[in-house]
């Protein structure tokens, strides 16, 4: 299982599936849970910090919209990439780029994907539901960007942070400025966590001509990081003032701020770190969970 996506977590259930059921879950990144957490996170902290905290059932219909729709851009990311990824070593045993899924196999599989995330977002109302039904221009266009940018983690902020938007108008009736500032902020913590991912594919992104932000940053990764990290805190701090103007207020950001200094500080760009840092932001999106929790329903 390790040979076939080298970053995965796959034990249990998906490792007992039979080969093909294997290799979709494999090509959903169902064995991967921290990309559906780091999706996820937004869309929960923006409940929170709308003062919905009591609202459980929405956040768990964010997870599962979360999952499935993680799924679903996975599938049609590696759809779009298949040659791509035959080229770059930590990519070249997907199951689409080794031939383990067949194309139609693959866009059958992403469809039923979709209806999964249909209908969690059945579960909001019209007005959440235009706002996610937004997304879905960025989401198509994301795998495109590394071909034609230098900066595709920007445009993957754009998509990954969006749940922070659902989630703030199904509580709140609309997009007010709170909402908007912690979208902004999360923006650059994707970017800060996806460019120290990007950080594992550096030689052969540059050998096959593709763009990533590690590369853009060359030399200077860690102060680019740490740059976006602290724009991310500075948006979320106007956020939090937005919704409690008390300095008291602010200082439940402070564990996020650590551990964000801690990535940074303690990143070393070769090896297994940079996979270590990145896997650590689900942790992060919990100290947030708990910063919005605190601010939202005090």
């Amino acid at each position: 299982m390790e040979q076939i996506v080298p970053d995965s977590e796959a034990r249990g259930i998906v490792a007992r599936l039979p080969a093909l059921p294997r290799a979709l879950a494999l090509l959903a990144r169902l064995d991967r849970p921290i990309g559906w957490w780091l999706l996820f996170w937004p869309g929960a902290w923006s409940v929170a910090l709308a003062g919905g905290a009591r609202q459980w059932p929405l956040i768990l219909w964010l997870l599962v919209g979360s999952i499935a729709m993680r799924g679903a851009g996975c599938v049609f990311n590696d759809i779009v990439d298949r040659d791509l990824d035959r080229k770059v070593a930590r990519t070249a045993a997907r199951p689409l780029a080794s031939g383990a899924v067949s194309l139609k196999a693959a866009w059958v599989w992403l469809l039923a994907l979709c209806l999964i995330g249909l209908a969690v977002l059945l579960q909001l109302r019209l007005y959440a539901q235009v706002v996610a039904l937004a997304s879905l221009a960025l989401v198509a266009a994301y795998p495109f960007m590394k071909r034609i940018t230098g900066w595709p983690q920007l445009w993957l902020g754009l998509v990954f942070s969006w749940a922070a938007l659902v989630g703030w108008s199904e509580v709140a009736g609309s997009l007010t400025l709170p909402g908007l500032l912690l979208y902004a902020g999360t923006i650059f913590w994707v970017v800060g966590y996806d460019t120290i991912y990007a950080l594992q594919d550096r030689e052969d992104d540059a050998l096959i001509g593709i763009g990533s932000s590690a590369l853009s940053m060359g030399r200077h990764v860690r102060g680019g990081v740490t740059l976006c990290y602290l724009l991310a805190l500075a948006l979320w701090s106007a956020a939090i003032w937005q919704v409690r103007p008390q300095l008291l207020a602010l200082i439940a950001l402070l564990p996020m701020a650590a551990h964000l200094l801690w990535q940074v500080g303690t990143l070393r760009e070769d090896g297994a770190d940079p996979l270590v840092k990145f896997r650590s932001n689900r942790f992060a999106g919990l100290l947030m969970f708990l910063a919005c929790l605190v601010v939202g329903n005090a």
